[in-house]
């Protein structure tokens, strides 16, 4: 298991649980949080026993994005790991969920700051939970910057348009209530239980099948910006395989004998 001075790495059953571990900047991202967060992606997808992820922070913030310090030139921490960027220079964009989409259920527990950078990373995640006083936010343009972590694409595609450039647009700060009410979380609960909550989810995705769950996720994302007719062509490429599965016949048998199902991934 892997994991770097600024991401811890553990598993809760079938869950991973990544932590972005930098509380003393609000998790502000570094080049050993993007290292072990990529790392932490690829884990995730190579190791078949892992059901779901879930994506938190610790110290009481999810991530309050780039290290501003470092981007004025005052270097940024873990230049030790600077030949992992060179050796992959598109390192930072699939650590961040631009550029790679895991192909387990994904579930972020946002606690606090989830702004700039982190509401970017939020955007490529599945199943988005939030503590009450959490905030989000796209604060470049207020910074003179661009939110090139996708948030001009997704964004907009995720929420309504007219929230979307609000968000874009103004740079201010969004309450989880606001959020929530957009809909760029789904849950809101007492602060402090998010990752509680968030497991909870993971746990009942956990106990689905998994090449099912998997197809499902799948199917979702490649057919978003098809027409229904192409989707539902689509659909019934990914979905039909499923249904002569071992793990198919072993859901009906399950149901039959009103048992918990025992799935194999075969």
């Amino acid at each position: 298991m892997g994991g770097t001075e600024h991401l811890t790495v553990r598993r809760e059953g079938a869950t991973l649980v990544l932590t972005l571990n930098r509380p003393e900047a609000r998790n502000a991202l570094s080049l050993p949080m993007l290292v072990g967060l990529y790392d932490g992606w690829l884990e995730a997808d190579a190791d078949d026993s892992v059901r779901s992820v879930v994506f938190t922070g610790a110290g009481g913030s999810f991530c309050s994005g780039m290290d501003l310090k470092a981007l004025a030139g005052n270097g940024m921490a873990g230049e030790e790991y600077r030949d992992r960027l060179k050796a992959d220079p598109d390192l930072h964009w699939k650590a961040m969920l631009r550029h790679h989409r895991p192909r387990k259920p994904v579930i972020a527990a946002v606690e606090g700051y989830c702004v700039a950078g982190g509401t970017e990373m939020l955007q490529g995640t599945d199943i988005r939970v939030a503590g009450e006083s959490a905030t989000f936010g796209l604060f470049e343009v207020k910074r003179g910057l661009f939110p090139i972590g996708g948030s001009t694409v997704r964004l907009q595609r995720q929420i309504p348009r007219t929230h979307a450039l609000e968000m874009l647009l103004t740079g201010r700060p969004y309450s989880a209530r606001e959020a929530a009410a957009t809909g760029l979380v789904g849950h809101v609960v007492p602060d402090g239980t998010a990752l509680a909550k968030a497991l909870e989810i993971a746990e009942q995705i956990n106990s689905c099948g998994p090449l099912a769950v998997e197809a499902v996720k799948a199917s979702v994302y490649e057919t978003a910006e098809m027409t229904e007719s192409d989707g539902l062509a689509a659909e019934l490429t990914r979905g039909w395989p499923v249904f002569d599965t071992a793990d198919a016949k072993e859901g009906a048998r399950a149901f039959a004998e009103k048992r918990p199902p025992v799935y194999k991934r075969a």
